[in-house]
């Protein structure tokens, strides 16, 4: 064992010893997720067949190169499959297989802050700088030069609040996969890292960066989706006083039994970590490093702790923090939210800014709407969902206390359509 990795372990050990300790009690005592028949719980086994033959189908048309699901109502994981192959190179896929969930990871980010909130820490209207001075006196851009990527800006009407932050709402840029090319240039030229990275940076230094640029727009003006959450990694390293992978070590992956969502982890688990694959010729082959090396969790300085994009995990793992959330905030006797708390950030924080109707965003998810659910397949209204940049995706139903997770890693078009299939036909596997 190398000595970064000792003092991995060693930290790892000893987050463990005070982990009990992190977390209040609760009255209540949902289980920790595990293995049920279907029909115990009102799922129908013959409609799960159809959902294992649809992924088997994927593979076998070349469609997807390999899956985890994971499928659990009332508590109980009753469809926990893996198909296909985990790299180019034929390895097959484990159930137990990690995977890079980047934006999965803003949900988790969400929760440490609102964690902290609940200890009255901060008011969620109070301003960023407050707590970060480099963000006071915010400026949006006005005029810039291609040429030369000079620009000019004017003062911006308002602070910056943590709810901004939140919600994407906050005018924060997202470097190389905005959407605006003046803000890609922007952002390399002042040398942000928005997503992966093996260098040796961290989030205080990238945040530091990001204050000093202009914003999109006005705070509160638009939706616009940000490195706002890699922010808020660091102002959870601000208020708590631990790097912000601790902080979530001790406090919400120790205890809930998340034992292999990191943004790093040991070599002894590199072999389980799923290869990015996209198509060349009508094959699949492992995804080249571009603007990120695709090796970024288990390799490189390993200090770079993104709130936006930088979790690995399982689809078991995601599932007990998705069930958390279910269970009104608390699992296995520990209370990690209040089900007040949880009702807050499921409400709608940004009125017609996002959505279309089918959706509103509130403080970690999208949340589906009655015209959502009218739409049929989506869910109940409640559902809240998200998914990441290399094609992970999960939903979770309150009403028909029902989750799903669905993890590839793929870039590019492949005609993949075993996401909308899957949460479709999860939905329509209820039987009771």
């Amino acid at each position: 064992m190398n000595i970064k990795n000792f003092y991995l372990c060693l930290s790892f050990l000893f987050l463990t010893s005070i982990a009990l300790k992190a977390q209040t009690k609760s009255g209540q005592q949902s289980p920790p997720l595990a293995q049920a028949s279907p029909s115990s719980v009102g799922v129908s086994p013959e409609r799960l067949a159809r959902i294992d033959e649809m992924l088997k189908e994927s593979v076998k048309d070349n469609t997807n190169p390999g899956a985890v699901a994971l499928i659990a109502r009332n508590g109980k994981i009753v469809f926990h499959e893996a198909y296909g192959n985990a790299d180019a190179n034929g390895r097959k896929l484990r159930k137990d297989a990690i995977f890079r969930i980047a934006s999965q990871s803003k949900a988790i980010t969400s929760t440490a802050v609102m964690m902290l909130w609940e200890e009255g820490k901060f008011r969620l209207d109070d301003p960023i700088s407050k707590y970060i001075p480099e963000f006071k006196n915010p400026e949006v851009l006005v005029n810039f030069k291609y040429a030369d990527t000079t620009y000019t800006t004017k003062p911006a009407n308002k602070e910056i609040t943590i709810r901004h932050l939140l919600t994407h709402t906050s005018g924060i840029g997202y470097g190389a996969i905005d959407r605006d090319e003046r803000m890609k240039m922007i952002y390399e030229k002042a040398g942000t890292i928005d997503l992966f990275t093996t260098s040796p940076v961290t989030i205080e230094e990238i945040a530091l960066k990001i204050a000093k640029l202009p914003l999109h727009h006005h705070p509160g003006e638009k939706y616009t989706y940000s490195l706002g959450l890699d922010v808020l990694g660091y102002f959870v390293e601000v208020i708590s006083g631990m790097t912000f992978q601790d902080y979530l070590l001790k406090h919400l992956f120790i205890p809930l039994g998340m034992n292999d969502t990191n943004f790093y982890f040991p070599a002894s688990k590199a072999d389980r970590l799923v290869a990015i694959q996209h198509k060349e010729n009508g094959q699949w082959k492992n995804y080249p490093n571009t603007f990120y090396d695709v090796d970024y969790p288990v390799k490189g300085a390993k200090t770079f702790f993104s709130g936006g994009a930088g979790l690995s995990s399982t689809a078991k793992d995601y599932a007990t923090f998705l069930q958390m959330y279910l269970n009104g905030g608390e699992l296995n006797g520990k209370r990690f939210l209040s089900r007040t708390t949880i009702a807050s950030m499921m409400g709608n924080q940004t009125g017609d800014l996002y959505g279309g109707g089918d959706q509103h965003y509130g403080l970690a998810f999208g949340v589906l709407t009655d015209h959502g659910q009218a739409k049929a397949g989506l869910g109940s209204t409640g559902t809240f969902i998200w998914g990441g940049y290399f094609n992970t995706q999960y939903f979770a139903d309150p009403k028909e206390k029902l989750i799903g997770v669905i993890l590839k890693q793929t870039q590019g078009s492949t005609g993949d359509q075993t996401s909308w299939k899957f949460k479709q036909m999860v939905g329509a596997s209820i039987d009771d």
